[in-house]
């Protein structure tokens, strides 16, 4: 006999979402995100008073999440909301919060 799986797709993916927004700097990157096209690392690197090697660890975590999606134009990276994704985290948040 085999236990049933109690942690559901949705879960697992809503804690993954939730992890990635789990820092005030990639939730400012997120909301200037989507609140815009897209934006280079460059200027999120001169907007914020940190340093590029912790920015670059903060978009890596967003865009493993799936919530952003970057694209190289050397020298710069080009990142936008993953659109498809963002509306999903949206969905599950929702559904989540109105318990």
């Amino acid at each position: 006999m085999t236990k049933k799986e109690v942690i559901t797709n949705k879960q697992k993916k809503l804690a993954r979402y939730a992890k990635a927004m789990g820092h005030p700097i990639r939730m400012y990157v997120l909301e200037l995100l989507s609140n815009q096209s897209c934006c280079y690392s460059g200027d999120l690197t001169e907007e914020l008073a940190i340093a590029k090697s912790t920015l670059s660890q903060h978009l890596k975590e967003l865009k493993d999440a799936g919530l952003i999606q970057g694209e190289t134009e050397a020298p710069k990276i080009k990142y936008c909301i993953h659109k498809e994704n963002w509306k999903e985290a949206q969905t599950l948040f929702k559904e989540f919060l109105k318990g």
